[in-house]
């Protein structure tokens, strides 16, 4: 019996409502290919069942363990291809996925993506202006992420790079107690720029 007909006549196989909604939702969108082969797609000669619950059940053809698949109202899922022979085991498939892409999703929103932050200032920044970038480099950094420090010279600043190169230094010593200089300063073109990163006990989790 095709796995479509046994969700058709769920009832007639005693299976659980929401057991044939899931099986249903797994076939019709496509379930299985995601990770696992299951049902009809197992076509080894031999396999080795476990049960729902964990329990050995056994080494057996593939179709006698779809067989008993079917009558429990459970997926045959291939969960150890490389094993001799295959092992597969009795699940809702269907809802294995549901709540496996529930904890996917539930981990992608807890993780911090870090980001680049950038702070850009001149070789004759003053102080309220140093302390403002300062200030906002230091929420960067609490907020996980790394900041790129820039110093930009203009005209007859680049005979004296070394004073940009003292302000990012300065920089980077005001914030040394939550972050550490992860690319110290070099110079490109009018610009010289270092990296500075949250420090391994104080970046975000």
């Amino acid at each position: 019996m095709q796995r479509a007909q046994c969700v058709r006549f769920a009832g007639e196989l005693r299976v659980p409502w929401a057991s044939a909604f899931y099986l249903f939702c797994g076939r019709c969108f496509g379930i299985s290919n995601m990770a696992h082969q299951i049902n009809e797609e197992i076509r080894d000669r031999e396999v080795r069942l476990i049960g729902a619950q964990g329990e050995q059940l056994g080494i057996m053809s593939a179709d006698e363990a779809l067989k008993i698949a079917e009558e429990q109202g459970f997926d045959l899922v291939k969960i150890s291809p490389s094993a001799v022979p295959p092992v597969c085991k009795l699940l809702d498939y269907g809802k294995f996925r549901f709540e496996q892409a529930k904890k996917e999703k539930e981990a992608r929103k807890n993780q911090h993506v870090v980001e680049i932050k950038e702070i850009r200032m001149s070789p004759s920044i003053d102080v309220g202006d140093f302390n403002v970038k300062l200030k906002n480099a230091l929420k960067f950094i609490a907020d996980g992420n790394r900041v790129k420090v820039a110093v930009r010279f203009r005209g007859r600043e680049m005979a004296h790079t070394e004073i940009g190169e003292n302000l990012l230094k300065r920089f980077a010593e005001e914030c040394a107690d939550v972050a550490v200089v992860d690319k110290q300063p070099k110079l490109e073109g009018r610009h010289m720029a270092m990296f500075i990163a949250p420090k391994p006990s104080n970046q975000k989790k």
